[in-house]
């Protein structure tokens, strides 16, 4: 079972912590166990208020099938924990990659670099309810910021090797109707066989030794859908965006580090699609943090657009150190104390 843990954590008293738990590789079963009932089910209440129990079936029922005809390698990792939640939307929430952000890769002045991330979504809950999982693993312990139950990864840090982060990638606009752009887009992803971006990002924090097999594997791993990844490892230089199609990549590298929002920074890709909202804006106030933020002040570059009421979580990596800081956020602001954890 996991252990929670207050060694190497502080936090602001004036507003809920968030929890930091010891696991294994079966993280997200025991972070159900341990406080699924506290704050993954009132993370699948809010988050599913308003939507009739029979949607949510069918959602789950659709997500199943797809991850049964796939062989994805977490299907019965994501069974157990539907036994263990007793109430639909635990299969669908697990494949259900519609996540908006701002990222980047920071340098810091004389040493590596440090992911700088804010993640958007209408999705309430899911930063006052964000936990973090100290992940045992064979090539080392790393931390994500994640969900009770959530079987993927979409932040992620690992002292001495890299930190990464997901965020979504442009919807393709072929039909100019979002509807049939939307099933055109389902279409392709129930035909594919490969992992969705969050289970790709996961096996490389478990597997990859070092930033440069990291990225080697982010941007040759077939996916089952866009993405577009931030990676940050601890010696200088080591920044990059690896923007995704399924079998394509184009790696984005600059002595100033390397940002993202919710659009294609590849012209050739651009063509006809939907990005982000506020996505050019965001990207500009990003690329306006200079170098990575000093953990005294280490919100200070989280300004509107990148603070919007739809940001849920922040925070700041350090894979050099093993120092990450977090705050949860729902649509009122700051939903959690401010997390300070070094690995």
């Amino acid at each position: 079972m996991p252990q929670v843990s207050s060694s190497a954590v502080t936090v602001a008293a004036t507003q809920p912590a968030i929890p930091v738990l010891h696991v294994s590789q079966d993280f997200p079963l025991e972070t159900a166990l341990a406080v699924g009932q506290t704050r993954g089910y009132a993370l699948l209440d809010r988050a599913t208020a308003g939507i009739p129990r029979t949607a949510l079936r069918i959602g789950d029922a659709l997500s199943r099938a797809w991850l049964a005809r796939t062989g994805h390698p977490h299907l019965d990792e994501i069974d157990r924990i539907a036994r263990q939640v007793k109430r639909p939307g635990t299969h669908f929430f697990n494949v259900h990659y519609e996540w908006g952000c701002t990222t980047a890769a920071k340098p810091v002045c004389g040493g590596g670099c440090r992911l700088v991330r804010v993640l958007d979504w209408r999705t309430p809950g899911l930063g006052a309810f964000a936990i973090a999982a100290r992940v045992t693993g064979p090539a080392g312990p790393w931390v994500t910021l994640t969900w009770p139950g959530y079987t993927g990864v979409l932040q992620a840090m690992a002292k001495g090797r890299f930190a990464a982060a997901i965020n979504q990638a442009p919807k393709r606009a072929a039909w100019e109707r979002p509807a049939l752009d939307w099933l055109s887009a389902r279409s392709r992803i129930w035909r594919t066989r490969a992992l969705t971006p969050s289970h790709l990002l996961r096996r490389v924090f478990e597997e990859a030794a070092s930033y440069t097999e990291a990225k080697a594997r982010l941007v040759a791993t077939p996916l089952a859908a866009p993405v577009l990844f931030t990676l940050a490892g601890p010696a200088p230089g080591e920044a990059c965006v690896i923007e995704r199609q399924e079998t394509e990549a184009r790696v984005i590298e600059n002595s100033d580090g390397a940002q993202t929002a919710n659009d294609w920074q590849t012209t050739s890709w651009q063509g006809r699609r939907t990005p982000g909202r506020w996505s050019d804006e965001r990207l500009a106030t990003m690329r306006a943090v200079a170098t990575a933020p000093d953990f005294d002040r280490p919100f200070d570059w989280l300004k509107p657009p990148m603070l919007n009421e739809d940001s849920r979580l922040a925070l700041v990596a350090d894979p050099a150190s093993g120092r990450l800081v977090a705050r949860g956020y729902e649509s009122d602001g700051p939903a959690t104390a401010v997390l300070d954890i070094t690995i």
